[in-house]
């Protein structure tokens, strides 16, 4: 043997205190040295494991369901029974209706149980005299049957002249008769053996229909409340267990007709949507405040349950979605699937997505400023640019927007906005303030036209606008770009578009990101007509975003997952439809890759005569007019001469912005290119402009020359 190997067998010297602890030594030791586990362990362990084991418990709960099932069907129909038979149906109500607080369906409950009552007590007296009244009523029947039997054997004689013929209809009625016994005969033994079999699985596929069996015997998918359809049962009783003492106790004491406290469960898209009568003392925002508790009572996730406020005093509107049916994506986008959609300002809406009930989801954009919120990479520059493919599609809407991101998500408006700027510098913030300080320019000038002149819609979109409010810049007169002070440029030129540009056609496109009062003032958001908001992190930010009005009647951006639910967006506009008694409505919205919304450009810009897209506002002093008039004309065959005008106060404010027609008419005359009448409007040709600024080089270089 080893010397680092102790005996196990083997006397040995006492252990110092602390004996060292050997591993070889069981490890070296025999197997066959090892003492043998006994049968009863042996068998225990198998009975154990056989027990336990996931097949046995599943033949254990299936056994054990089946039995409880007749068990609960027989309770089940006992309860029917005994309700029909008894008044305890409306004892029950009369008892929902006062704990509802509800008087009046109170009384009409006592009445027509008092009602059930008099008329079961007629029947109970009808019964005393109904056995005299059966005897009657045989021995008449009886007697009746024999003679109309007799007299249709007395013309069967006559007929057949064969006096025998008098009782054979009664015969043939008695030989039915024994007919009938003897089946009845054959058929009664079995019958009496089969009948409680049959009485049994009857009970059995009520107890099974209803479920009634404990929650450890029922199936998996059944425990775990997959797929399992939202029933009255199932609402009273999560909304039982949701942690609110009044309501609790006002169940409880409705009995089982907690279900009164329910409108009809209306099959609504990819959900279900009930309206919920609260008990007196119970207010709609304790159930919104635990909107996750009854979500998993609902055996849904959090954000498969949607707590609004309609009109009705009391009363919450649950709107519950399949299990996982959020989790699918939406169909494309009409603008994708219809090559011939066109838009129209006035009265058209823009196919922005779906709501949850599955319906389309269409958004009016007349005359109404919009903000678009939410955490960084949820979708809002894909939601934003959803509506502006839409309405592209109209040529007479103007586009001048501004993408302080730079990431190219605008670029395919190249060719079709006017004013075009793309980058996230200071520089671009500039570039971006004069762009709506000139849409401030021209919504002057419009106020200041006649009334009732129409003019076309004129939008200008900033895509990341914070990056605008927070930018630190000055401009030469120590005025900051940024900031939300009076002066400030960006803020004020905003402040005054929302004020007056509608009337004019004039609207404001603002798309922010994670808002504060800093990034997001206060007189901003409120000045938008439609606000809409994806993700957000707080409540605080969804009140910014949407306006307390909403929040208050169960808009939510705040609960939708980052990440999981982008381009959905809760939306409080008047400009969509909202169900009645709602302040906002959840539209999941089509999603147009950058891919595609070239395409769709592409559709808009052959729409068009030709537009000429300025991507940096010159602010230089130095400027040519006839080269400028070139410019803006574009590869326009000819443009009204209030476009030209209005298109070189966009190209550099300092030097056009106070231009008249007879500034424009003073440079173009002598040049051959001087604005003409076409279709009785006054134009600027592009072919006249062309060849004055051709004769004009060509008369340059022969002076060189000479």
């Amino acid at each position: 043997m080893s010397d680092n190997v102790v005996p196990l067998f083997e006397k040995t010297a006492p252990a110092p205190e602390t004996p060292p602890v050997t591993v070889a030594a069981a490890v070296a030791t025999p197997a066959a040295e090892l003492p043998p586990v006994p049968l009863w362990v042996r068998s225990g362990r198998a009975i154990r494991t056989a027990v336990t084991h996931e097949h046995t418990k599943t033949v254990v709960r299936a056994v054990a369901r089946n039995g409880l099932y007749v068990v609960g069907g027989t309770r089940i129909v006992a309860r029917r029974t005994w309700d029909g038979r008894t008044a305890s149906r409306y004892e029950r109500l009369l008892r929902a209706a006062e704990a509802a607080g509800n008087m009046e369906a109170a009384a009409e409950w006592e009445e027509r149980g008092q009602r059930f009552r008099q008329e079961r007590h007629r029947r109970r007296m009808d019964l005393l005299t109904a056995p005299v009244d059966a005897a009657k009523g045989v021995l008449v029947g009886t007697g009746m049957g024999i003679g109309t039997l007799v007299a249709l054997g007395v013309v069967l004689a006559i007929a057949n002249k064969d006096v025998t013929d008098v009782v054979t209809p009664l015969m043939a009625v008695i030989e039915f008769i024994r007919l009938l016994v003897t089946i009845v005969t054959i058929v009664w033994g079995p019958l009496v053996t089969i009948g409680p079999f049959l009485a049994l699985l009857g009970l059995w596929a009520v107890g099974r229909h209803q479920q009634a069996a404990p929650q450890w015997a029922l199936p998996a998918n059944v425990r775990n409340g997959e797929g399992e359809p939202i029933t009255p049962s199932i609402v009273v009783l999560a909304l039982r267990n949701l942690g609110i003492a009044p309501l609790r106790n006002a169940i409880k004491e409705m009995g089982d007709a907690g279900a009164s406290m329910l409108g009809p469960i209306r099959i609504a898209g990819c959900g279900v949507e009930v309206d919920v009568t609260l008990p007196s003392g119970v207010s709609t925002n304790e159930v919104q405040n635990r909107r996750r508790k009854l979500a998993e009572n609902l055996a849904r996730h959090e954000h498969e349950v949607f707590i609004t406020i309609p009109q009705a005093a009391r009363t919450v509107r649950l709107w519950i979605a399949d299990s996982g049916a959020l989790d699918e994506p939406i169909g494309p986008s009409p603008l994708t699937t219809d090559q011939d959609l066109t838009a129209n300002y006035k009265t058209g809406r823009a196919p922005w997505g779906q709501d949850l009930r599955g319906d389309a989801a269409a958004l009016s954009l007349y005359q109404r400023h919009l903000l678009i919120t939410g955490l960084s990479n949820q979708g809002k520059t894909a939601a934003l640019r959803a509506l502006a493919l839409w309405l592209a599609l109209d040529r007479s809407v103007e586009f001048r927007i501004a993408d302080l991101k730079g990431a190219g998500d605008w670029a395919m408006f190249d060719g079709l906005a006017t004013v075009l700027i793309q980058g996230p510098t200071d520089d671009h913030v500039v570039q971006a303030t004069e762009m709506v300080e000139s849409g401030v320019s021209e919504m002057e000038r419009r106020l200041q036209a006649p009334p009732g002149t129409v003019f076309p819609p004129l939008v200008l979109l900033v895509d990341e606008a914070q990056v605008a409010f927070m930018c630190p810049l000055q401009d030469e007169e120590k005025r900051p770009y940024g900031g939300s002070k009076a002066t400030s440029r960006y803020f004020m030129a905003t402040r005054k578009i929302h004020n007056q540009g509608r009337a004019v056609n004039v609207t404001l496109w603002q798309g922010t990101q994670d808002p504060t009062d800093q990034n997001l003032p206060k007189l901003v958001r409120e000045g938008a007509h439609t606000r809409a908001s994806l993700a957000l992190g707080t409540e605080s930010q969804a009140r910014m975003a949407l306006g307390d009005k909403a929040v208050d009647g169960g808009a939510a951006p705040n609960l939708l997952r980052p990440g999981l639910d982008k381009g959905t967006l809760v939306v409080a506009s008047d400009g969509i439809e909202i169900p009645a008694g709602q302040a906002s409505i959840t539209v999941r919205t089509h999603y147009i890759d950058t891919e595609t919304a070239a395409q769709i450009t592409a559709r808009a810009k052959a729409m068009r005569d030709g537009v000429t897209t300025l991507h940096v506002i010159d602010r230089g002093e130095d400027r040519d007019p006839l080269t400028d008039i070139a410019t803006v004309i574009g590869n326009a065959p000819r443009l009204l001469t209030q476009d030209v005008l209005q298109r070189l106060a966009t190209l550099n404010e300092d030097a056009y912005g106070a231009w008249t027609h007879a500034d424009l008419k003073r440079v173009l005359e002598g040049t051959g290119a001087e604005p003409y009448k076409s279709d009785g409007r006054m134009v600027v040709g592009r072919e006249r402009i062309a060849r004055a600024l051709t004769n004009r080089d060509d008369d340059g270089s022969a002076s060189a020359a000479r």
